[in-house]
């Protein structure tokens, strides 16, 4: 007997500053079928511009949620602004990895929770509920989950796995995801793409990490359009609350 296989699409960095390269990604999904997306909003990307003070992208941004779409909460700046990385290891992931974009990750308890609760009152206030917060870069300290397992949100995720809250189920999820940084890192990208999507093809659940970048790289548009064109014959696809919602029965606990 066959098992159905899903697959949650993911739109990171979604504020005011990137809105013209996410409508790109999201018209190409529309051209696919116009499957369900999970919005990642950062209330103010870069401090370029929060989402309360743009009426025009929350107005694009509500007709989206209205239809298929969730929102859900990336960070509130998505700028690693702490203190410089004091060894190579974390030298190397928080400032060549990740671009100096992980904004969570070394934060404790209290700092986290305080960006996660105006994040969580900046959306409210616009009148999105959400149910996910995904920490940039993927990133996330100690004080992060403890932050995320006291508030009322449902889910948080890393590179490989949904993670529910606040009892920290583990639901396998890899992300494909592309690196447009550089030349060589896109093209690259286009053959860890196809390698990995065949690699997880057994995965019940398989992710899709879009990026504004993205959309400024016709190779990159060329490549996540025949392999989402591909993945969707093969897949139904989930929000993320809606793939929590699914697995998250037959997740195994924390130990």
């Amino acid at each position: 007997m066959s098992v159905t296989k899903h697959l949650c699409i993911v739109l990171h960095d979604v504020a005011p500053a990137t809105w013209p390269a996410c409508r790109r990604l999201l018209d190409m999904l529309v051209d696919l079928g116009d499957p369900p997306v999970t919005l990642l909003v950062v209330p103010d990307f870069h401090g370029r511009g929060r989402i309360d003070t743009a009426p025009d992208f929350f107005r694009s941004v509500d007709a989206l949620a209205a239809r298929r779409a969730e929102i859900a909460l990336h960070g509130y700046f998505h700028r690693d602004d702490a203190p410089s990385p004091r060894s190579p290891g974390a030298w190397l992931r928080r400032r060549i990895l990740t671009a100096g974009e992980g904004e969570f990750s070394t934060l404790d308890r209290d700092a986290a929770a305080c960006r996660i609760d105006d994040g969580q009152h900046m959306l409210t206030r616009v009148g999105w509920n959400i149910a996910g917060f995904v920490p940039p870069a993927w990133l996330g300290s100690r004080g992060t989950y403890e932050a995320l397992c006291a508030t009322t949100l449902r889910y948080t995720s890393t590179h490989t796995a949904l993670i529910t809250l606040p009892d920290q189920r583990r639901i396998a999820a890899p992300c494909l995801t592309a690196s447009t940084r550089s030349a060589w890192r896109r093209s690259v990208s286009r053959i860890w793409l196809r390698t990995m999507s065949s690699l997880w093809a057994a995965s019940p659940l398989l992710r899709i990490g879009l990026h504004p970048d993205d959309a400024l790289h016709p190779e990159i548009m060329m490549c996540w359009r025949k392999l989402i064109g591909t993945l969707l014959h093969d897949r139904i696809a989930l929000t993320k609350s809606q793939a929590v919602a699914h697995y998250e029965c037959a997740a195994p606990a924390r130990c």
